[in-house]
């Protein structure tokens, strides 16, 4: 099958989002630019590591953390349909100095776990989603990202496991909580 690439430069809308209920969502990137929309899966915590890395670039390039007007909050739904093109494995991001823009590339997972670099012009190579988008975008992905994470399910505050639905036996306390 021929590589695919899916690149969108300053795109309408990049977000983060998940379908289903805590303890079993799924976790997407979604990028759209007029009617095209490209949806990708991956896991949470690739989620909250791309925010962490993105929110640490933009902070080394010294782009500020005040809110722009010019990005509204966005806390709307995945756009549909929501058909994901492949499962994210390796990702790359990078500022480029010369737009003052933020790159994003995820590739589909592979054996060996590497991002692979290839020419955009070569036929044969893993397909790739590549978002340039400009850093007031960017923080508002960090904080969709940031809430989506937390947004899981709860905590127990005696010994930080995961309170399940049904309950949750803790180790700390030795005693059954729900």
């Amino acid at each position: 099958m021929p590589r695919r690439l899916f690149i969108f430069d300053v795109p309408d809308r990049f977000v983060p989002g998940t379908v289903g209920e805590p303890g079993n969502r799924t976790f997407f990137l979604q990028v759209r630019k007029g009617d095209a929309v490209v949806s990708v899966s991956l896991e949470k915590a690739q989620v909250a590591v791309l925010a962490d890395r993105l929110a640490a670039l933009l902070e080394g390039v010294d782009e500020s953390d005040a809110p722009d007007a010019s990005v509204p909050r966005d806390d709307r739904p995945l756009d549909e349909p929501l058909q994901d093109v492949f499962r994210v494995g390796p990702m790359a991001i990078a500022w480029d100095p010369g737009s003052e823009r933020v790159v994003i590339e995820a590739q589909p997972l592979n054996e060996e776990g590497d991002y692979i670099e290839v020419a955009d012009d070569d036929a044969t190579g893993p397909d790739l989603v590549r978002v340039r988008a400009e850093p007031p975008q960017v923080r508002e992905f960090v904080r969709r990202a940031e809430a989506l994470v937390a947004a899981g399910r709860p905590i127990c505050p005696f010994c930080g496991e995961v309170l399940e639905p049904t309950g949750h036996f803790c180790t700390q306390t030795r005693a059954h909580l729900n």
